[in-house]
């Protein structure tokens, strides 16, 4: 089957960190009336490079469905190709593109989650959060407790604070935890890596509301969603797996 590639047009680009040069970009898609996706897959984009080749590279989409646009968040990588072009491109500017991909999406039916990201691996959590608690309109959590675990070195480094923060105001299901592993000493927050914290929260609930893991042949009460680097991948499924939770109750994404 032969793909289907878009033009996408840059529309809004925002600096979320100016030391680690990452950029949240908003684009339209000027020749469709609507993009259909589910939070937490990816596009690729391509592009012809100064010597004539073809790349193409995978980023997450940073949103939740909204007519014929979406959002990805992109990091400046010294010598990359696409990370450059990305995050050179002014408003107006165009960038091909396919898609929608990926299995990275929310299973059914929904259950309690723990959202679980690293640096840039925010991205798709970013549009779970969006669709599952969306800025008008009904909360489509179904009242499940939704923990969103999010770990980086640095304060300067933790991605969508403000938006997160919002959520976690308006919905008393929705928990934000952000914890730094290089924290500078003005740093009053949680400390450490997130599959600590995980742990704790797996703890926590299962000190409330009994084992994490359903009967043989039932659904699950609780799932993990992880994306970042395969480190913290790897540490995360293996920390779950100890304390008794099956595979199939951790969704994860690697992008390293």
């Amino acid at each position: 089957m032969d793909r289907q590639y878009y033009r996408a047009r840059l529309e809004k680009k925002i600096l979320l960190s100016e030391p680690a040069q990452c950029f949240h970009l908003e684009f339209s898609i000027p020749e469709l009336e609507s993009f259909d996706f589910q939070p937490g897959q990816f596009v690729s984009f391509v592009a012809t490079d100064e010597r004539g080749k073809h790349q193409m590279r995978a980023y997450s989409l940073a949103s939740a469905p909204r007519g014929a646009s979406f959002d990805v968040c992109v990091n400046r990588v010294a010598g990359g190709f696409f990370s450059n072009l990305l995050c050179d491109l002014k408003p107006g500017q165009e960038v091909e593109f396919h898609g929608p991909h990926g299995m990275f999406v929310l299973r059914a039916p929904l259950t309690d989650s723990i959202l679980i990201a690293t640096g840039t691996g925010i991205a798709p959590v970013r549009g779970f959060v969006e669709w599952l608690f969306p800025e008008e309109g009904e909360s489509r959590s179904e009242g499940r407790e939704i923990w969103l675990v999010y770990g980086t070195r640095h304060a300067s480094e933790v991605y969508y604070e403000d938006h997160f923060e919002r959520v976690a105001a308006k919905h008393a299901n929705f928990h934000y935890v952000k914890t730094l592993s290089r924290p500078d000493e003005s740093w009053t927050g949680h400390r450490g890596y997130v599959q600590d914290h995980v742990a704790r929260i797996v703890h926590e609930r299962r000190a409330k509301h009994g084992a994490v893991t359903a009967p043989k042949g039932a659904d699950f009460d609780i799932r993990a969603y992880i994306c970042g680097l395969n480190e913290m991948v790897a540490a995360n499924r293996e920390r779950l797996k100890e304390m008794g939770w099956d595979r199939k109750q951790i969704v994860f994404e690697r992008y390293d």
